[in-house]
């Protein structure tokens, strides 16, 4: 795989939109969660005509994270160790991935960390991923043995909820990839959990858009590069009608929650996709585009992560609200994986190869 020529610059940009994309997504999740369950009048009722608009309180205090950060972090650690692994001459990824999200699975039924699992890694040691964050059912089924869902067998072939698509944004970040490429292993891995076309397949959209706006193109030609790869796909149909859907409504009118209801429709990955793709495209900044995302009656938290995912790709850390940051859960570990991610993508061969290994990336990232 041809990867893209990592002068300074062009290293400094990409972890920029690495850390844009991993807390942009963060915030969103944290700014939807205490909203998740709720109405918009509900919303409206719990924080004031204009809904929510600021950080709120959620498992016992502001700025904290769903299972889909949890996830999407997982993720990130899976796509690393594939990385590395593929030194060994074992190279797939798919199987890596599902690894990492039975080590998050683990998190969620033990009390902490368990030291004597010496491959886990560091981040199954970060205490704080082992709270449980209303995970579904689908999640819970799909990760709950060691069976690996796959597009021949997927798990829970009639499941359409968003949660795949959530945390989808690293396969995006896979720049030296072609986008083809970055398509197959979002499906594969969302048919982990969510066999259902319209499913798996927004999964894999949203990775293809985030890979196109982490390479700098703008919102709109992503969205067109995923419609283009979507077609040769069986079933893309209200995947590919949800994307044109979001980018007609950017033509009709003043954006409000009625639009982005009508977009998200019941909640499914397409439609939140659509959901997303719009308020990444008419938010006049990040904290609107956010705002406008989760204040909605459908599932908020995965709105906002999605919308956050597109908007720290395209415009990169420094252009995420910096008073949400600061209360953001998690977000030291956040920035490790997103700068140990960065270094793998842009310097893996300093880390880990033929001509020797760094001990601490091994220790960190088990070829195991």
């Amino acid at each position: 795989m041809s990867g893209p020529v990592w002068g300074r610059a062009e290293q400094q940009d990409f972890r920029s939109r690495v850390r844009g994309t991993l807390l942009g997504a963060a915030v969103g999740d944290a700014l939807g969660g205490p909203a998740d369950a709720l109405a918009l009048d509900e919303i409206r009722s719990a924080y004031g005509p204009e809904g929510l608009l600021d950080l709120a309180f959620g498992h016992g205090r502001r700025g904290t994270v769903t299972h889909h950060t949890q996830l999407t972090l997982f993720s990130v650690d899976g796509l690393i160790r594939a990385q590395v692994r593929r030194d060994t001459g074992a190279w797939h990824p798919p199987t890596d991935l599902h690894r990492a999200y039975l080590r998050w699975a683990a998190t969620q039924r033990d009390w902490g960390p368990d030291e004597r699992r010496k491959d886990d890694g560091w981040l199954a040691r970060e205490e704080w991923l082992y709270a449980r964050r209303e995970p579904t059912r689908a999640l819970l089924i799909g990760f709950g043995d060691e069976t690996m869902g796959t597009l021949e067998s997927p798990k829970n072939p009639g499941e359409l909820g968003p949660e795949a698509v959530a945390r989808s944004a690293p396969f995006g970040l896979l720049v030296g990839w072609e986008p083809q490429l970055v398509i197959q292993l979002a499906v594969e891995c969302a048919a982990q959990t969510h066999g259902h076309p319209i499913a798996y397949l927004s999964a894999g959209a949203y990775a293809v858009i985030v890979h196109a706006l982490a390479c700098g193109e703008s919102l709109d030609g992503a969205v067109q590069r995923a419609l283009a790869l979507l077609a040769a796909r069986p079933g893309h149909q209200p995947v590919s009608d949800a994307l044109q859907h979001a980018l007609g409504a950017v033509r009709q009118g003043m954006p409000g929650p009625a639009r982005v209801e009508e977009l998200a429709g019941d909640g499914t990955a397409d439609g939140l996709l659509a959901a997303s793709v719009y308020c990444a495209l008419v938010g006049e900044d990040v904290r609107h585009g956010l705002c406008l995302a989760v204040n909605q009656g459908g599932p908020s938290a995965a709105a906002g992560a999605l919308t956050g995912g597109l908007l720290g790709a395209l415009h990169g850390e420094t252009a995420l609200p910096p008073a949400w940051l600061a209360e953001l859960e998690g977000r030291p570990t956040l920035l490790e994986l997103a700068d140990d991610f960065a270094m793998e993508m842009t310097q893996g061969p300093a880390l880990h190869g033929p001509a020797g290994s760094s001990p601490g990336w091994l220790a960190r990232y088990p070829r195991a």
